[in-house]
């Protein structure tokens, strides 16, 4: 006997029953963390002002206070038997992405057309080299072709986002995708914190230093933290970068989906992807980031300098917001156990591919953002 969609209806009702206040939970808690992050950004400094903790409270921003209180709470909620059951409230795509669109209306839309051409340049001289080495060295250490392809995609484009795309591409596992997406985590939380750093031990400037963020750390979350780190102008030409890598997820998913059609399962029936399922994998938050920053600098023109610093300013003060959500939402998603379950092969092709991935990002940066100004 076959199941109508009547005999199913109850059964989905009652899921969504079950699962929606497990949702606003989730929602809560996301929002709880986010409130202590900006309440810590905004009373830690001036509570240090005047003693020997001043300089390193004043240097502590919102998105490490943030990442901070979302890997707390990821202890508590796993100890308290509820990460599972809030996963779907944890939305840090979601949050990044409001977040960047926001972004975009604070840049001006000359600096995106100043900065696409070495941007671009970058992005497909960047994925290709890092991508190749990468499934290289997975070859090299005998991983399955289609954790290969994850770990690929991950490393030299944009992280979870990538994987993902990937995955339907290759038709990869669940397990397999919960690797490359733990690896990518994990690999980002240092990178937020160091290559900030780093950027101004080698003396970067703002746009180089933007570019090496953009073009390395593997999430945009991440990015847009390490970006925010380092300052305003980097972390504009760091959202650029990683908004035009981004942009080539489709076309990445769609030579993957025709190589495994018909080299690596080689099925004759195969259809040959197309454009449409290049659309399909485009990143649409990046045609949003454009449009925003297109509006912003209309409107910017329309009215006085003063006004339109302060609409810009609500703007800002809301897109803090957003980004603050997402990155207590990267504290949240942390899986540990993932890493342990796929072993040393993967974790040491994906620790590999990042040091070939700063050394060539760094290289790229410096001579195709060298003098760049906004």
């Amino acid at each position: 006997m076959v199941a109508t969609e009547e005999d199913l209806a109850p059964a989905t009702a009652e899921r969504t029953a079950r699962t929606w206040p497990w949702l606003v939970l989730g929602v809560l808690i996301v929002l709880v963390l986010g409130s202590v992050a900006r309440y810590l950004e905004d009373t830690v400094p001036a509570a240090a002002k005047g003693t020997s903790l001043e300089k390193f409270a004043a240097a502590v921003e919102y998105p490490i206070y943030a990442i901070a209180l979302g890997l707390i709470g990821n202890v508590i909620v796993y100890y308290a038997g509820l990460r599972e059951r809030i996963a779907d409230a944890v939305r840090t795509e979601f949050f990044i992405k409001t977040g960047l669109v926001l972004l975009g209306a604070s840049i001006n839309l000359s600096l995106i057309v100043k900065a696409a051409g070495p941007a671009i340049l970058q992005a497909v001289l960047l994925i290709s080299s890092v991508f190749l080495i990468t499934w290289y060295l997975g070859g090299l250490l005998g991983l399955d072709e289609k954790l290969r392809a994850l770990l690929s995609a991950a490393v030299s484009i944009c992280g979870v986002s990538a994987a993902i795309a990937a995955a339907g591409a290759v038709r990869a596992r669940r397990e397999q995708l919960a690797y490359a997406a733990s690896l990518v985590i994990i690999f980002a939380l240092p990178s937020i914190f160091l290559l900030p750093w780093l950027a101004d031990v080698f003396g970067l400037s703002p746009a180089v230093a933007g570019a090496w963020i953009g073009g390395n750390i593997d999430t945009t979350a991440a990015v847009t933290a390490a970006g925010a780190i380092a300052g305003e102008q980097t972390l504009q030409i760091a959202t650029i970068v990683k908004a035009t890598q981004n942009a080539l997820i489709g076309i990445v998913a769609v030579a993957l989906t025709a190589y495994f059609a018909f080299k690596v399962e080689k099925d004759a029936d195969a259809q040959r992807p197309g454009l449409r399922q290049l659309w399909d994998r485009f990143p649409k938050f990046v045609l949003g980031f454009i449009a925003a920053s297109a509006i912003g600098s209309w409107y910017a023109g329309t009215v006085s300098a003063a006004e339109a610093k302060a609409h810009i300013g609500v703007i800002n003060d809301l897109r803090t917001w957003f980004l603050i959500l997402a990155f207590v939402s990267i504290g949240l998603q942390l899986r540990v156990s993932a890493l342990r379950e796929a072993g040393w092969r993967p974790v040491a092709v994906f620790g590999g591919a990042t040091l070939a991935n700063l050394a060539i990002g760094l290289g790229l940066a410096s001579i195709l953002f060298a003098g760049f100004t906004a």
